[in-house]
C-alpha cells in the first residue's frame, strides 16, 4: 500500500496572511544539485505524517543513515486480526549497508514499538536513548529474540552521541507525558538540524525535570538549519497544562469516591501514573495492577526513580477479595479500548478473577486516540450497564495532553529561529496549521514544506524542496508475523460475505468418489440454500464429466490438475456471485488420485496447491 496523494504548488503567503488546507506550503523545485560543494542531506519520514502513530524518520547524508525512533500505529476496524500496525520499511531494508545507528527520543509504542519487528529484517549496529526507553526496548528485543542485533546504550541529558562521520547527535531534556523524554539537535555537514520529538512545555513537571530550553535558545543564537517539530495540538489556542493539573481533579474524583475504585491510563504515562500512586497513597488505598505493560513500565519506572512509593502499597490480585472495598484502587490498561486490554475483558465479563459490581467507580484518565473512539465509547458503555459509576471526559480535567500548542509551537519557534522548517507528527490539518504560524513568524513559505510519508525532502546550506519519493505504504502484523494484501483482502471478503468451500475426491478418470462436500459460513441469501448447493454440485458434476471426455479422447492421456481446479474455481465464483448476490471467498478443495511418484513417497495421495485472488484449490 503505498501514498501517492498528489500535491499542489503553493502560492507564498504574505506574513500575517492565512492559508487552507486547500494551499498547502508545498515546495515542487527540481531536485538540487551538489554544484561541486557538499552533498545534499536527505530527511525522509516514514510514519508519522498525516496520521497520529508509527512515527520513523531517516536523515541520510551520502552513504551514512540513521533513523530517528521507529513506532507502531493503531489497526483500524477494518483490519481484521492485525496487532501492529508498521510503515513499510522497504527503503530501509534496500539501504541497510548504509545503516549507521538510530536515535529514539522516548518509550512510547508510537515511538519504539516497532523496533523488535524491524531488527528481525536488518541489524542496526548502536541504538542511543533514554533510560526508560532502553529498559522498555530491551524487554521487547529479548522477548523477540533479536537482542544480539543490536546495541543499546542509554544517554543523559546534553551527551552527545557520534553517530558517524556525518551525524552528532545531542540529547536535550524536554518535557511530555512519560518520563525521560528528549528532543535532539543533530549536527551535520550543512548544519545543525533540531527535531523536537513530541513535547509540550511543562513549567511545573512531575518528576522536577524541566525542558531545557536554555539549550534550545543556545542552538538557535549559534543558527539552526532547520527545526522538525511536534505538530500533534497545533489547531489548539494557548499552552497545554502543565501535568500537575490533573492532580486536585483526580485528587477530588478520590476523596468523594466510597467503593473501589479503578483507574485506567496508558501504562507508558509515567508521570501520570506517579500521580495516581500518590494519590493511592494519600487515600490509604492498595494498589492492584492489571496489564502486563502497566507491571513491566511501573517496574522499570521505579527502578529507575522516576516513580518513588513505598512496596506496601502494592497488592496481588489474589488479595483483592479480602480488602475492604474502600480500600482498593484497581491500576489498569484499556483506556483505548484496545481488545485484549485488562479493563476491555473486565467490561465483556471475560477477566478471570475481576468483576465489576455496583458501586464501583471507574476513572478514564485519557483521552482517546483518533480511531479509538467507538471501542472507548463502547467499553464505558459496557461498564455502566454492569452497575459502575464511569468517569470519563475532557471537561474534567483528569487528563492533559502530552504535546505542546499554539503557544508551545510559536516558542520553539522563537527560540530556535530556524532557517528551513518541517511540521511534522499530526495529521495533515495539524501540519497546515503549524505551517501557517511558522509564516506567522516570520519563516518564509518557500523555506518550509508540507510533505507526506516518503517523501525525500532534500536539504542544502541554501534551498530545501521535495526530490521524490519513496515506498511509504504500511505493514500490518499479527501474532505470526507480516500478513500480505492478499491475506488482508480475503480476510476482508470473509468479514463481508462469508465462505463457501466445495470439497470434491476424483478417481483416475475423474469420477467422484463421493457427493461434494459444501459449507456456506456467514453467507446471506435470499433464495434456499439446498437449491445453490445442488447448483454447485450439478455444476461440479457437468466440469468433470467435460474433463473425462476430454482424457479419454487425449493422446497422452495426461491431466493437468490446475487446470481441473482453476475452471471450476472460476465456474463456481460466477455462480455464487450470480446467484447470492454477494461476493463470498470461494474455496475449491479436490482430492486427486495418487501418482506413480506418490506411491513411491511417503506422500498417500498427491498434493497440489494453487492461490487466485479468490480462492483456493488444494488436494
Amino acid at each position: 500500500m503505498t501514498n501517492n496523494q498528489n500535491r499542489v504548488t503553493a502560492k507564498p503567503l504574505k506574513k500575517n496572511s492565512v492559508s487552507t488546507a486547500d494551499q498547502p506550503y508545498l515546495n515542487q523545485q527540481n531536485p538540487m544539485t551538489n554544484n561541486n560543494q557538499k552533498s545534499s542531506l536527505k530527511i525522509i519520514p516514514l510514519g508519522g505524517l498525516h496520521e497520529i502513530g508509527k512515527n520513523t524518520c531517516i536523515f541520510e547524508y551520502g552513504d551514512e543513515m540513521i533513523l530517528l525512533d521507529a513506532g507502531i500505529g493503531f489497526p483500524t476496524d477494518g483490519m481484521h486480526g492485525i496487532n501492529v500496525v508498521l510503515p513499510d520499511m522497504t527503503y530501509v531494508r534496500e539501504n541497510r549497508h548504509k545503516i549507521k545507528g538510530m536515535i529514539v527520543t522516548h518509550g512510547h509504542e508510537d515511538h519504539i514499538g516497532g523496533i523488535a519487528h524491524h531488527l528481525k529484517q536488518f541489524d542496526i549496529p548502536q541504538i542511543y536513548g533514554p533510560r526508560l526507553a532502553m529498559a522498555l526496548l530491551r524487554d521487547k528485543l529479548d522477548e523477540a529474540g533479536v537482542l544480539e542485533r543490536t546495541q543499546l546504550n542509554s544517554v543523559t541529558p546534553r551527551q552527545t552521541v557520534q553517530l558517524s562521520p556525518s551525524f552528532r547527535v545531542e540529547y536535550i531534556r524536554n518535557t511530555h507525558s512519560i518520563a525521560d523524554s528528549f528532543s535532539v539537535a543533530i549536527t551535520t555537514p550543512l548544519g545543525v538540524l533540531i527535531h523536537t520529538g513530541d513535547f509540550k512545555i511543562d513549567h511545573t513537571p512531575v518528576d522536577g525535570e524541566y525542558f531545557d530550553l536554555h539549550r534550545i535558545a543556545e542552538y538557535g543564537a549559534k543558527g539552526v538549519l532547520c527545526l522538525l517539530s511536534d505538530s500533534t495540538n497545533a489547531e489548539v489556542p494557548g499552552h497545554t497544562p502543565s501535568e500537575q493539573s490533573v492532580y486536585p481533579n483526580l485528587d477530588r474524583v478520590f476523596a468523594e469516591t466510597k467503593g473501589r475504585l479503578f483507574v485506567t491510563t496508558f501504562a507508558s504515562s509515567v508521570h501520570r501514573v506517579n500521580i495516581v500512586l500518590q494519590l493511592a497513597q494519600k487515600h490509604n488505598r492498595k494498589v492492584i495492577t492489571l496489564g502486563r505493560s502497566m507491571l513491566n513500565v511501573i517496574a522499570h519506572a521505579r527502578k529507575l526513580g522516576y516513580i518513588k512509593c513505598p512496596e506496601d502499597l502494592f497488592a496481588p490480585l489474589k488479595a483483592l477479595s479480602g480488602l475492604p472495598d474502600e480500600k482498593v484502587l484497581i491500576l489498569t490498561t484499556g483506556s483505548q479500548g484496545e481488545t485484549l486490554a485488562a479493563l476491555t475483558r473486565i467490561s465483556r465479563k471475560d477477566h478471570r478473577q475481576v468483576r465489576v459490581k455496583q458501586g464501583d467507580t471507574i476513572v478514564f484518565s485519557a483521552n482517546p486516540i483518533p480511531g479509538n473512539t467507538l471501542a472507548v465509547v463502547d467499553t464505558i458503555d459496557r461498564l455502566m450497564m454492569l452497575g459502575a459509576n464511569v468517569v470519563y471526559g475532557r471537561h474534567l480535567g483528569i487528563h492533559v495532553s502530552g504535546h505542546g500548542a499554539q503557544e508551545d509551537h510559536k516558542l520553539m519557534l522563537a527560540l530556535t529561529k530556524p532557517k528551513f522548517f518541517v511540521p511534522v507528527h499530526g495529521e495533515h490539518r495539524m501540519l497546515v496549521k503549524h505551517a501557517q504560524m511558522a509564516q506567522n513568524m516570520g519563516i518564509p513559505a518557500e523555506n518550509m514544506v508540507i510533505i507526506n510519508n516518503g517523501d525525500i525532502v532534500e536539504l542544502t546550506e541554501e534551498r530545501i524542496g521535495i526530490a521524490g519519493q519513496v515506498p511509504s505504504g504500511i505493514e500490518l502484523v499479527d501474532g505470526a508475523g507480516i500478513v500480505h494484501d492478499h491475506v488482508m483482502k480475503e480476510r476482508q471478503q470473509l468479514a463481508e460475505d462469508g465462505v463457501v468451500t466445495v470439497a470434491a475426491a476424483v478417481d483416475h478418470n475423474l469420477q467422484l468418489l463421493a457427493p461434494p462436500a459444501i459449507h456456506l459460513r456467514g453467507v446471506v441469501s435470499t433464495s434456499d440454500q439446498t437449491f445453490i448447493k445442488q447448483l454447485m454440485i450439478r455444476n461440479v458434476e457437468r466440469l468433470l464429466s467435460d474433463y473425462s471426455k476430454q482424457i479419454s479422447e487425449s493422446k497422452n492421456g495426461g491431466m493437468n490438475w490446475d487446470k481441473v481446479c482453476a475452471e471450476i474455481e472460476n465456474s463456481l465464483q460466477r455462480l455464487t456471485q450470480r446467484e447470492l448476490r454477494s461476493r463470498p471467498l470461494v474455496i475449491f478443495l479436490l482430492q486427486t488420485p495418487p501418482t506413480s511418484d506418490d506411491q513411491t513417497s511417503s506422500t498417500p495421495a498427491s498434493s497440489r496447491r494453487r492461490r487466485r485472488s479468490t480462492a483456493t484449490m488444494a488436494s
